[in-house]
Formats: structure tokens, C-alpha cells, sequence
């Protein structure tokens, strides 16, 4: 029994003691030729957690934690706008008294003083052309632009277009960085933006929010609006700046602020970038803005306007309230009462909205109307006529 119970013992050490030394034996020698395989047995064992520790952390964080390409990619292209106007005071009539003039001789002529503001501008292409905001060159004696890179110099005002706050500039410089528009789709509700500008004269400032609105329309700011609404911080010397997307291309001028204390309260306007070179393209072409014209006043058919009229209250569209002469509406076949419920098949609700699509025309494009008349659907087509543009404000 003896001899079989150490015989037994034996064997189990032969059977796992030696797999186990052979084992350690292996692996020491491993580590002494061949210590570069190590890590790479390591790393297969860790599987996806091990290969994400390895990865380039600029390469996993670059979407949420960095804009800085975008940002490098359309700073250069957003300048500072200084303009300088002469302001004459001309002095109070009581000063016209003889009595008086010889106390006060120095007061023989108006006096001027200079009255200087700030603004921002986006460089559109590389002949020099710069859009910004109507109302940050309105009656200014001297444009200068501040670049990216520290050149200033002289603008010249091409021409402007108050109906949207929009104006174009050119300057004279080689080696010019301009920016591009967003092509690759409409832009949505809940889009990252930064805007990039001089607010407050401070110096070239980016901030960032998303797209909060769009198709704002009933501000009351400008004849047509059709704005983007953002939450990123925009101030005074922010307009004309851009607002552009997290892949650093444009897709807004910035505009205006809601405010009631004259700083950011995160509801700021941009124009949208394709209507903003549609006008920058008209202006360089022709020297205005070229907008279609129908002849047409409507008034939005609400409940108690219908009921007051004496028509069924469950119509919705809008109420041709006026037709110009043998304007494009009236050749159509239009009559005043007529409820206009589409235009180019898009229903029409909102009057700013169906003004802001008859603008978009071009002169010549026909435009199909669906329309009710007498409780009857009926349609018509007509075409678009030239709107003429007021006279610019200088």
C-alpha cells in the first residue's frame, strides 16, 4: 500500500509540477530574447479597452471637446470694420443775438466733431468682397477693415440693401483669406455654431451655442427677415460677423440681438448665408438687389377677419386685399377676396413669409397660386415681375 500511495504521489508531479515549470521556464526565456513580445500578449488580452488607452487622444475628443479647426479655417476670413462720420452741431439761434455774439465770437460757425463705431465683416472671395451689415456702414465718411493678420487699409462701399441690413464692401489686397458657404444641406434646429466677430471692440472674440430658430420673420427689424435664430453670444461689433458651423463654413451674417440690458441674452438673428450671397452677387452684378414683384397685398385670414367679412371661418391662407394695375397678380386672374392658400406649393399662412418667397423670385419666373374663390379651390400661374428697391439710405 505504501509503495502504491508514494507511487501515486509521484505521479501527480509528474502530471502538473512539470507543465508548470516548463511553463515558467518558457516565459523567462521570453522575457530574456524576445521582452518586445510582452506587451503585445498584453494588449490582445485587453482586447478594445487596452487599444482605446493606445489611441491618439486628439483623434477620440476632436468632435466635443475642440473647434478649433473650424475656427482656423474661418477666422481669417472675419474682419473688423471701423467707420468714421463727421457729425455737424450747428450752434442755438439764441447765439444770433447781437448782444450775445461778442461773448461768444468762436460760435460764428458749426461746429463738427467725429463720431466713430465698430463693426465686423465676412470676406466672401478672393477679389476682396465683404459683406456686412447695413446698419454698421449707414452714413459713414470712411470705411477702414482690420485683417486677420494685422493689414488695415481703406474699403470702398460697392452698394447696400436696407430691406435686409446688408452691404457690400471691396478692398484692394493680394493674398486675401476668404470663407465658404455651407453646402452639404439645410441647417437644423440644435446645430452647433460659433460666431466670430469684435464685440465691444475688444478684439476678434468667437462664442458658441446652437441653431435655436429659423425662419424668423415677425421682428419687425427689416423689411425681409427670415433670420436664424442662435444661442451664441452675440454684442454690439458682433454684426456683419459670421456665424458658421462645427466643420468652420458659413451659414449666417449675424445681425442683431433681442436685448434688454444692450448685452447677449442668447437670442441672437443671423442672415441666412445663401439669401446673404444671393444679394452680394446682385449688388456686385448690377449694383442693387434684384427682388420679384406681384402687385399684391394680402392680409392673414384669421378667424374674426373671415367672420367679419361674412366668409366660412374655417378657411386658411391669405386675403388679397389690394392688386396693383395690370400688375403680375391682377394678369393672373386675381381678385380682390380671393384667399391665397399655396404659392409654388408651399402653403401660405404667414404674410412675411409669402413676401420673403415672392422676393426670392427672379424677375420673368412664373409662380403657380392655389387660391379659393367663392368656396371654390381654383389655380392660376403668374409671373414674377421687378420690384423696384427704394432709394439707398446714404
Amino acid at each position: 500500500m505504501r509503495t502504491d500511495t508514494k507511487r501515486q504521489s509521484t505521479d501527480w508531479l509528474m502530471l502538473y509540477l512539470i507543465p508548470i515549470l516548463m511553463g515558467l521556464i518558457i516565459a523567462l526565456l521570453i522575457l530574456l530574447i524576445k521582452p518586445q513580445w510582452l506587451p503585445a500578449i498584453m494588449t490582445a488580452k485587453q482586447g478594445a479597452i487596452t487599444e482605446n488607452h493606445n489611441s491618439d487622444p486628439a483623434e477620440m475628443f476632436s468632435g466635443p471637446v475642440s473647434y478649433a479647426t473650424a475656427v482656423n479655417r474661418a477666422a481669417p476670413a472675419v474682419v473688423n470694420i471701423f467707420t468714421q462720420r463727421i457729425i455737424k452741431e450747428k450752434k442755438h439761434p439764441l447765439l444770433d443775438a447781437p448782444f450775445l455774439k461778442r461773448f461768444f465770437n468762436n460760435q460764428d460757425r458749426p461746429t463738427e466733431r467725429l463720431q466713430s463705431s465698430l463693426g465686423s465683416g465676412v470676406i466672401m472671395n478672393e477679389a476682396g468682397y465683404i459683406l456686412t451689415n447695413h446698419h454698421v456702414i449707414a452714413g459713414a465718411d470712411q470705411i477702414r477693415v482690420a485683417l486677420h493678420d494685422g493689414r488695415e487699409i481703406e474699403a470702398k462701399l460697392i452698394g447696400t440693401d436696407p430691406e435686409v441690413d446688408l452691404a457690400v464692401l471691396k478692398i484692394n489686397l493680394p493674398n486675401l483669406s476668404y470663407i465658404r458657404i455651407a453646402e452639404s444641406g439645410p441647417v437644423n434646429i440644435g446645430d452647433v455654431v460659433l460666431a466670430i466677430g469684435n464685440p465691444f471692440g475688444v478684439g476678434q472674440t468667437v462664442t458658441m451655442g446652437i441653431i435655436s430658430a429659423l425662419g424668423r420673420n415677425q421682428l419687425g427689424l427689416n423689411t425681409y427677415e427670415d433670420y436664424i435664430q442662435t444661442d451664441a453670444a452675440i454684442n454690439p461689433g458682433n454684426s456683419g460677423g459670421a456665424l458658421i458651423n462645427a466643420h468652420g463654413y458659413l451659414v449666417g451674417i449675424n445681425a442683431a440681438i433681442y436685448s434688454q440690458s444692450g448685452g447677449s441674452q442668447g437670442i441672437g438673428f443671423a442672415i441666412p448665408a445663401n439669401s446673404a450671397a444671393q444679394v452680394l452677387a446682385d449688388i456686385t452684378q448690377f449694383g442693387k438687389t434684384v427682388r420679384g414683384w406681384m402687385g399684391i397685398e394680402v392680409q392673414e385670414a384669421t378667424p374674426a377677419l373671415l367672420i367679419e367679412l361674412g366668409l366660412p371661418n374655417a378657411l386658411e391662407g391669405l386675403l388679397v386685399t389690394g392688386l396693383s394695375l395690370n400688375g403680375p397678380a391682377q394678369q393672373s386672374g386675381l381678385m380682390i377676396g380671393d384667399i391665397l392658400t399655396a404659392l409654388n406649393n408651399k402653403d401660405s399662412f404667414s404674410a412675411k413669409s409669402a413676401m420673403n418667397q415672392i422676393g426670392s423670385l427672379r424677375p420673368g419666373e412664373n409662380i403657380s397660386i392655389d387660391f379659393i374663390r367663392s368656396g371654390r379651390k381654383q389655380s392660376t400661374v403668374a409671373i414674377a415681375g421687378k420690384r423696384q428697391s427704394p432709394q439707398p439710405v446714404k
